[in-house]
């Protein structure tokens, strides 16, 4: 596991990477409405509608879009070989959070029933279900939001401190990708956990530049958890 994905030269420099600043900016802005409008389905669902509009700009202005997320096919084993271990890794930890260490520290975890995640049917949910918010939140949140953060770093004076730059990129995608108002509305206080899943992920994407290895970390993840606490419920 210490290949390397590596660049290879691009046709073009990267347009429009700026992009990735609007789920940013819509993310901030939402936590200063009133609470009123906070509670909107569709105020809450704004920051990835927004996200994956930028996304769909951002992949008609460059070339070779595909590899700039991390999606060549030649990376699909490599990203196996890191998802895998990773999001058995996760899931079981978080797994344990979420049962054990949660209710002792006196925190509800009963609102789990009634998630949307938790009243689909298993059958659509292991793993279909699973598997394809896995793509759309690593597409969105990693190969665009995080990849596109870095690339905007890259033409900032943070060229000059390549980690600072990747490092400032990995945490705020985490931070975004954490207090998504979606995630914070359907998974409340336990939202928090997405910060460590979001800097893990995060920092895989930062070494390997494979997108596969987050979906596939992300999807296994949680198949553990969903499964686990399908078991013990």
């Amino acid at each position: 596991m210490q290949q390397r994905a590596e660049w290879s030269p691009a046709p073009q420099v990267e347009q429009w990477s700026e992009l990735a600043l609007i789920p940013v900016l819509a993310t901030v802005a939402y936590y200063v409405l009133p609470a009123e409008l906070q509670r909107s389905s569709a105020v809450q669902f704004s920051p990835q509608i927004l996200a994956y509009g930028s996304l769909a700009l951002w992949i008609i202005k460059n070339k070779a879009a595909s590899f700039r997320l991390g999606l060549a096919w030649s990376q699909l084993p490599h990203g196996l070989q890191w998802g895998l271990p990773v999001g058995v890794m996760l899931g079981a930890v978080n797994a344990m959070v979420i049962l054990w260490v949660v209710p002792r520290l006196g925190s509800d975890i009963e609102f789990l029933r009634e998630t949307p995640h938790a009243r689909m049917p298993v059958f659509i949910m292991l793993p279909w279900a699973i598997l394809l918010i896995a793509i759309g939140v690593e597409l969105n949140f990693r190969g665009f939001l995080l990849g596109r953060l870095m690339a905007l770093s890259q033409r900032s004076w943070l060229r000059d401190y390549p980690r600072l730059g990747s490092g400032i990129a990995v945490i705020v995608s985490a931070l975004v990708f954490s207090f998504d108002p979606f995630m914070v509305s359907t998974f409340k206080h336990l939202h928090w956990i997405a910060v460590w899943d979001g800097l893990v992920w995060g920092m895989i994407w930062g070494r390997t530049k494979n997108l596969y290895a987050t979906i596939m970390a992300h999807a296994v993840e949680v198949i553990v958890m969903y499964s686990v606490l399908k078991l013990i419920w």
